[in-house]
């Protein structure tokens, strides 16, 4: 008798083991719990699990680690590992350290069965098919005597063995819930276009079509992942009614994109395929609990061309027109020609994501720093800004923030930037001992990304024990808005941080709305007026008056201030009249390299 599965569920939360166990019930497997990392990897060798739904943040070692130790192990380097979070950041780590699959919190039901059901099949397969395998070779050794009963043996276990690696291709090129390509199918059919394109094997020139369900957000969240998977399946089947299959490649690019390879035909085929999929949208609706949703979809075009060399880069620049043509209101967009000015400008800021990536892996980039000056008496302490700037690998000169930082958030690549300057400030702190002595304070700005990233504030405490400093020097700077439009993210962040001795900055200060009893709550210790405000307060009365009403305010709080762009001695004179304790810019000093 055919023995049942065994599902090992890891957390350390027992309301979360027994919702768990009372949703996987259901299925025809066995279950075994965990309450924590280092159990599960105990119980390894006595329940020997066909999968794992392990939860990430737990005590001890998280769920990260955990997945990693147990793909150190031979015997279960290939079991399933399934993440249960409820942060969107965790997804690409997970799968980073060895994760197949990932459960979103809140769970639900469906989802949870279908995943573990998906990857239970496929594991089963693979070890049937090793199996298959082993006895394969053993047959052919002990019935070679019998050549008519092994041929015949053989041609059976054969076929078994194809329609096996059959489904498992098909498991591995295609996306379960719409039954269409997945991005790696994608990403391994453009490649080879592309590679068609560079030696000049085609005459064509084919377009790669991005659609993007506009409401997929709405429906999916509104009404549970059940109906945004229902959602999907009914889009995927509409879209092969109108594409040709023996010119076109579809496949389910992302969560609410999907993506067509038009290989020939050129601009004409894409027209047309646009105006056909536009009057099905127009007639199609998704009904889901007798509610009636129509859709809109952004639909763009661009031609492979010479100048693109990778996936990676075609999916980029067409998610740079998607957006750009979502923030115009257009909704159909074909780009024609490659020369076009707006497809240069794209391609810059695609490429400033490509250089900003380059830049990290070739440690390009360099920490610099300007000092804050003391206006209200000839203060010892001496205190700097830490700042980034990016070396031009042609030329050799300086790329300012303003120039890179837009890209960064675009791509979402900028909390990578963040651990690199903490990273490599701390490092040049711990390995210059003196530097390190006649400096009282160093402030470092955090992006809002990384302020809402989970493990962040870990990260910079982490940081700190590695190199050995004191938290007390160390004040991390985050913009007002991000502090007030994600009060629970911050007010933890800056928790974390409080804990190991860092003091947090409110920078930009009076460039959001703040409320006083929310800022009464969050436990900041100073205030950055934004630069906006100082430069021409000699000269502006009410940016004056703006800077007045902070500095009042501050000293409600009884937290002292920062005044940045101080670029000249009349901006000294009025910051001093108003009490301001401390001031920054060109006018003290010019930022240099640490």
């Amino acid at each position: 008798m055919k023995q049942s599965p065994t599902v090992l569920i890891v957390d350390d939360v027992p309301e979360n083991l027994r919702v768990l166990q009372d949703v996987i019930a259901a299925l025809d497997c066995q279950i075994a719990v965990a309450n924590s990392g280092e159990r599960a990897l105990a119980l390894l060798e006595r329940t020997r699990p066909c999968l794992i739904l392990l939860d990430v943040m737990m005590a001890g070692i998280d769920g990260f680690e955990t997945c990693r130790r147990i793909r150190l192990h031979p015997q279960f380097k290939e079991v399933p590992v399934i993440f249960v979070t409820a942060l969107a950041d965790d997804i690409s780590r997970g799968f980073d350290v060895g994760g197949n699959d990932y459960i979103a919190k809140p769970i639900r039901i469906e989802e949870v069965r279908s995943r573990v059901q998906h990857q239970l099949e496929k594991f089963q397969l693979v070890n049937e098919l090793r199996e298959l395998t082993v006895s394969l070779e053993e047959k052919v050794r002990e019935r070679t005597a019998d050549l008519n009963l092994v041929n015949r043996n053989l041609r059976k276990e054969v076929n078994e063995r194809r329609y096996m690696q059959d489904r498992l291709k098909y498991l591995a090129q295609h996306d379960f819930v719409t039954q269409l390509y997945n991005r790696d199918a994608l990403d391994e059919h453009v490649s080879h276009v592309i590679s068609d394109i560079q030696s000049g094997m085609t005459k064509h020139i084919p377009f790669f079509v991005l659609l993007d369900v506009n409401e997929f957000r709405l429906i999916n969240d509104s009404c549970g992942c059940i109906a945004g998977d229902e959602l999907l399946h009914q889009l995927a089947a509409l879209i092969n009614e109108f594409i040709d299959p023996q010119r076109d490649f579809c496949a389910r690019l992302s969560g609410d994109k999907f993506a067509i390879m038009v290989s020939k035909g050129g601009v004409e085929s894409v027209e047309s395929l646009f105006r056909l999929f536009e009057r099905g949208i127009k007639d199609f609706s998704f009904v889901w609990d007798e509610r009636q949703f129509r859709l809109s979809v952004t639909q763009v075009a661009i031609p492979i061309t010479l100048d693109m060399v990778s996936f990676e880069q075609v999916v980029m620049l067409a998610d740079e027109v998607c957006y750009s043509s979502k923030q115009s209101g257009q909704h159909s967009r074909i780009i024609k020609n490659a020369k076009d000015l707006s497809y240069e400008e794209r391609r810059g800021n695609l490429n400033w994501g490509l250089r900003i990536i380059d830049g990290l892996e070739k440690d390009l980039f360099e920490v610099h720093f300007q000092q804050v000056c003391s206006l209200i008496s000839d203060e010892p302490r001496k205190k700097i800004e830490i700042l980034v700037r990016l070396k031009d690998e042609e030329t050799g000169g300086l790329i300012y923030p303003n120039d890179f930082i837009r890209a960064a958030e675009r791509f979402g690549i900028i909390s990578k930037i963040d651990r690199w300057v903490i990273n490599n400030t701390m490092k040049q702190l711990a390995e210059r001992e003196s530097l390190w002595e006649r400096v009282d304070q160093v402030a470092i700005n955090v992006s809002a990304l990384s302020v809402r990233q989970a493990g962040f504030a870990e990260y910079i405490v982490d940081r700190l024990a590695h190199y050995h400093l004191d938290g007390g020097k160390f004040c991390f700077e985050i913009t007002e808005t991000e502090a007030l439009n994600n009060f629970s993210d911050a007010r933890k962040f800056m928790g974390v941080l409080h804990e190991s001795g860092c003091s947090i900055a409110l920078d930009d200060f009076g460039t959001g709305f703040s409320s006083f009893a929310y800022l009464m709550d969050l436990p900041f210790d100073l205030i950055k007026i934004d630069g906006i405000f100082i430069k021409d307060m000699h000269v502006n009365d009410i940016h004056y008056g703006m800077v007045d009403s902070i500095v009042k305010l501050a000293k409600m709080l009884n937290k002292p201030v920062v005044a940045e762009f101080v670029e000249n001695q009349e901006i000294v004179q009025k910051l001093k009249l108003l009490g301001v304790e401390w001031g920054q810019g060109y006018h003290f000093h010019k930022p240099e390299k640490l």
